[in-house]
């Protein structure tokens, strides 16, 4: 009897255990939308406050802006998930579509796509598991070692440079599953070169040899300079969570879904530091980005905008009076989410023509296209709705009022056009972030709140999670050992003091 049952457990065995719903063999195209869904999403929105863009009453909330101690593990999440989503994704992908040479423009995408979520990655935390990431399941190795990020930013430049080399208008692309650029192999180049020149300018501080190598390179082979280029990724106001615009998403339901300026949930408004620059420069952006309730109303009216204190720990009396973002703009959930844009080739491109590295022409009229095309990208982000238009007169205004000191040092026209930059980039704060520790401009003043963790001092880079301490330890060790302290004022490679 029990050799029957031992046979009819044998029979069918297979067939029996097999999940009918499973996918034995992974569709790439449908890994990488995925994985591009989840790059962008997972953006630290918390670096709103700390470029000073908004703030909250609330200490929790508020943590960008006031860097109060019993918040800083919150910096962790990025780190945490990444591995599990977008880096994992995009190893499959590439594991998928390496060894066949039809799909050379696949591999190449997934390739930039990777320095693009990697470089996020490290320039939050400085040393990250790298070469050895996402072997879990392929090599059992679920303790990856750190890499350096001085060697991180090395293979990700020539990432950027065989992936951009290999791409190959005659064979097969994405297509649709390419959320970004459907797949056109130009527009795929121009963007690795672009993230070249953003990364090749990240070594200025300490290489700033290598810096001139990359950042040549890259205008060379071409970098965003069209609107028409502009990396961009669609999303939609219904539907699933993934499919809505992440920061759009984040912001309005933890603050804005309520629509009256006055029940914000997490106490969140725009900083003053924000309102008061835009205020004082005449910016016409004000009015696009920015409301205030009157009546129950949204008024964009730029005299009536008020920002808050990032020093406040208690609901102010006037809060229902302060500005916040514009339903019509930041808040719509299926605007684009700009990933790379014109605006920010031409501000890096005006840094290398003051640095001598790019002669095509000079330093302020990159200025000033770069300001010009950052005025009208927020036309993209409004889908074309007046809400968002800025006209060629308003852009010429503000342009004539604030035109590039070409007079001033070097290190003064820096200061102008990367304080341009923090208005121009705005919402992408971890970029801004990234370009404040390198250049120091805008100058922020530090929230010196009380209890906060960094000395009145803004934070430098986001902590490990508390889980590579317990479960990774010897490579967690070895990485801080090499870096310094596992603290938030500690200074990442290209950071240097």
């Amino acid at each position: 009897m029990v050799l029957g049952l031992l046979a009819a457990c044998k029979k069918n065995f297979v067939q029996l255990n097999t999940n009918p719903n499973a996918v034995s063999n992974p569709t790439p195209q449908y890994i990488f939308t995925k994985a591009q869904y989840d790059g962008i999403a997972n953006m630290p929105v918390l670096l709103e406050g700390t470029m000073q863009y908004t703030t909250s009453f609330n200490d929790v909330a508020g943590f960008g802006s006031k860097y109060v101690q019993s918040g800083v593990n919150s910096t962790s999440s990025s780190f945490s998930n990444a591995y599990p989503n977008q880096i994992n994704e995009l190893a499959e992908v590439i594991k998928a579509v390496q060894s066949d040479p039809s799909k050379i423009n696949l591999l190449a995408e997934a390739r930039i796509w990777k320095v693009y979520c990697f470089s996020r990655l490290t320039d939050l935390y400085g040393d990250i598991p790298y070469s050895q990431a996402a072997q879990g399941y392929s090599n059992s190795n679920f303790t990856p070692a750190y890499d350096s990020q001085k060697d991180i930013y090395a293979n990700m430049l020539s990432e950027l440079d065989g992936a951009a080399q290999s791409l190959d208008a005659s064979k097969t692309t994405f297509g649709t599953a390419d959320l970004i650029y459907g797949g056109n192999t130009d527009q795929w180049k121009k963007f690795a070169y672009s993230l070249m020149l953003r990364l090749g300018m990240r070594l200025t501080k300490v290489d700033i040899a290598s810096a001139q190598t990359w950042v040549t390179k890259a205008i060379a082979g071409g970098v965003i300079l069209q609107d028409a280029d502009i990396a961009k990724a669609p999303y939609m106001a219904t539907g699933l969570d993934i499919n809505k615009n992440p920061l759009a998403l984040n912001l309005w339901n933890n603050d804005y879904i309520a629509q009256n300026g006055t029940t914000n949930q997490e106490g969140g408004k725009y900083q003053d530091v924000w309102i008061n620059y835009l205020q004082q420069t005449k910016d016409p952006r004000l009015a696009v980005i920015s409301i205030v309730y009157n009546n129950g109303k949204p008024d964009t009216t730029s005299s009536i905008q008020q920002g808050m204190p990032a020093s406040l720990n208690a609901k102010p009396a006037n809060f229902g009076n302060l500005s916040e973002p514009n339903p019509k703009t930041l808040l719509l959930l299926n605007s684009p989410f700009l990933v790379f844009t014109a605006a920010e080739s031409y501000f890096l491109l005006s840094e290398a023509a003051l640095r001598g590295w790019y002669g095509g022409t000079s330093a302020a009229s990159l200025y000033q296209n770069g300001t010009a095309a950052a005025m009208r990208q927020w036309s993209l982000i409004s889908l074309g709705a007046s809400d968002g238009v800025i006209t060629a007169a308003q852009i010429n205004a503000y342009l004539s009022q604030n035109a590039l000191n070409t007079s001033g040092t070097m290190d003064q026209q820096l200061n102008q056009i990367y304080t341009q930059f923090w208005v121009s980039i705005f919402p992408d704060a971890e970029e801004v972030f990234c370009s404040y520790r390198r250049t120091g401009y805008p100058v922020l003043v530090p929230n010196n709140y009380p209890g906060n963790a960094t000395n009145g001092q803004i934070f430098r880079r986001f902590l490990y999670p508390v889980s590579e301490q317990n479960l990774n330890t010897t490579s967690y060790n070895a990485a801080i050992a090499r870096q310094g302290p596992d603290l938030i004022t500690t200074h990442i490679w290209w950071d240097k003091p």
